[in-house]
């Protein structure tokens, strides 16, 4: 079976990876700016992986041709950065074929809907399979070009929604052989909303900023997470329950969820993050221009935050993250509006339909 992945990052080069190393035949994209991993791999004729999994995986094609690498492909993996979604889906649009199964990896905040209204599909249209999951489904890096490690594979915990809702199993059957952890999502909402990179990301980064800025080299988890960042994480992470809550969206705390993923081995977030066996060795970003805040402040919070307006539930500490973050990139996150309810196509009646609470 002929599987496309749009995406040469860490996170596509794992998607490659994995799928070739349990026997499909991979093709992979990206835009000629990301030349370094597809001239790696094309000069192996593969990627080598170490880790919780390794291998070499051989990839059938690495290249700039989008027409070849989707064309005929049963299942097309979308794997990059929020900013990236409505890119990749307006070079493909014309070469998408009716009864392809598409899954952004990770939906990074309704990714799915990006991608399905840049093809040009109404949300509730079952001609063409488009899904979404609630996180990237390795803790991974790129070593060089060419070569991932993948620190791990998630174990559980980690969600999956096709748009419409009704076509989640369809999806899951068809990937079942190399992600068995991916478990179905009530609908896209949820995995929206149990993404928990946006309560994450920006406030380890915000409370270790002067480190970043100076360029001296730490272990984001191990040495970002102090308890004072832990009990940062958690009034964030209160936040987006709740608004799960008011949604009747089914949202765990991220230390559980991160628990059943294999990250962390304590229910906490004092201790959680910085003792996680899953986090370990992961080091810091080396500037601020990152998408720990462009991605998950921009993209992710913003999007959370205008939600809980929409339902009446406050977010005070998202806020006071958004408003920081602004000013300390000089970027106005909210003012941009990457993702909205608006912006996704989540009107309130849309809302009303799929929570039945509003």
């Amino acid at each position: 079976m002929k599987v496309a992945v749009l995406g040469s990052g860490n996170g596509g080069c794992a998607v490659a990876a994995d799928f070739s190393l349990k026997g499909y035949e991979v093709f992979l994209f990206d835009f000629e700016e990301f030349h370094e991993n597809i001239r790696a791999i094309n000069e192996k004729g593969g990627v080598l992986v170490e880790g919780d999994f390794s291998g070499f995986a051989k990839i059938k094609y690495a290249g700039h041709d989008i027409e070849k690498v989707i064309v005929d492909a049963a299942l097309i993996m979308v794997v990059g950065p929020a900013f990236s979604t409505k890119k990749f889906a307006q070079a493909s649009k014309d070469f998408i074929q009716k009864g392809q199964k598409i899954i952004v990896c990770p939906g990074s905040c309704g990714g799915s809907l990006i991608f399905k209204s840049s093809l040009g599909y109404e949300l509730n249209d079952e001609s063409i399979v488009i899904a979404e999951t609630s996180t990237l489904p390795y803790a991974c890096r790129i070593i060089k070009p060419g070569k991932v490690q993948i620190y791990l594979k998630l174990k559980g915990g980690i969600f999956l929604s096709a748009v419409p809702s009704t076509l989640t199993e369809e999806v899951l059957k068809e990937i079942q052989d190399v992600y068995p952890a991916l478990l179905p999502a009530k609908h896209v909402l949820q995995t929206i909303l149990q993404n928990a990179n946006p309560i994450i990301h920006p406030a380890v980064t915000l409370m270790n900023a002067a480190l970043i800025e100076r360029a001296e080299e730490f272990l984001f988890y191990e040495e970002g997470v102090m308890p004072s960042v832990g009990r940062l994480i958690e009034a964030l992470d209160k936040e987006r329950l709740l608004i799960g809550e008011k949604l009747n969206v089914p949202i765990l705390p991220d230390p559980v969820i991160g628990k059943m993923q294999g990250y962390m081995q304590e229910e906490n977030y004092m201790n959680g993050y910085r003792t996680a066996h899953g986090f370990k060795g992961i080091k810091a970003q080396s500037q601020l221009e990152h998408r720990y805040l462009n991605e998950d402040v921009g993209y992710g919070l913003v999007f959370m935050s205008e939600l809980a307006k929409e339902i009446g539930v406050e977010t005070p500490l998202m806020d006071s993250i958004i408003n920081i973050a602004s000013v300390i990139m000089n970027r106005p996150y909210r003012e941009n509006k990457e993702r909205t309810p608006d912006s996704l196509g989540l009107s309130k009646d849309i809302i009303k339909k799929l929570t039945n609470v509003l």
